[in-house]
């Protein structure tokens, strides 16, 4: 189980999606207006988030770039909005990065730079960022140049 911080404590559980289960997160990120044009690409890695009686709550993903992991793909469904799941998934997914042996964890955001800022992701310049990150699709064209990079040290 994972809590969330620092709304009270939420209890979430997390299942690895396949490539084939990949229609509703990719229909969830639409709403939001979130890119979706990668996600069937090997090598990421997304989970569905579910509350205790099996209700679908979210989804996030990352994509191991090394010691480096970038963070994506994190929505919460609208009608559990407000009440500490998207910071409940942060932190699985934080965990998730450490145990792919990750010391940093960066992510690319417009407008979310607050939310990120309450679990210790700061800005970083993009010209600073390693280029693993930076080759990604996300970093390098599905997210605009506007949009703010932030990385957080996991050890």
């Amino acid at each position: 189980m994972v809590q969330a911080v620092p709304h009270k404590p939420v209890a979430l559980e997390q299942y690895p999606l396949r490539p084939g289960e990949r229609l509703a997160l990719k229909a969830a990120l639409t709403k939001v207006g979130l890119p979706t044009e990668d996600i069937e690409v090997p090598g990421r890695l997304f989970w569905r988030f579910e509350m205790a009686d099996q209700i679908p709550v979210g989804f996030g993903g990352l994509e191991i770039h090394g010691d480096r992991a970038l963070l994506r793909s994190l929505v919460t469904l609208p009608p559990v909005r407000g009440r500490g799941i998207g910071s409940a998934i942060v932190v699985a997914l934080e965990a998730e990065a450490a145990l792919h042996h990750c010391r940093s964890v960066f992510v690319i955001t417009q407008g979310q730079g607050g939310f990120f800022g309450r679990f210790g992701y700061v800005p970083c310049d993009r010209a600073a960022v390693p280029e693993a990150i930076r080759a990604t699709r996300q970093f390098a064209d599905l997210c605009p140049q506007s949009a703010e990079v932030l990385v957080k040290r996991l050890d």
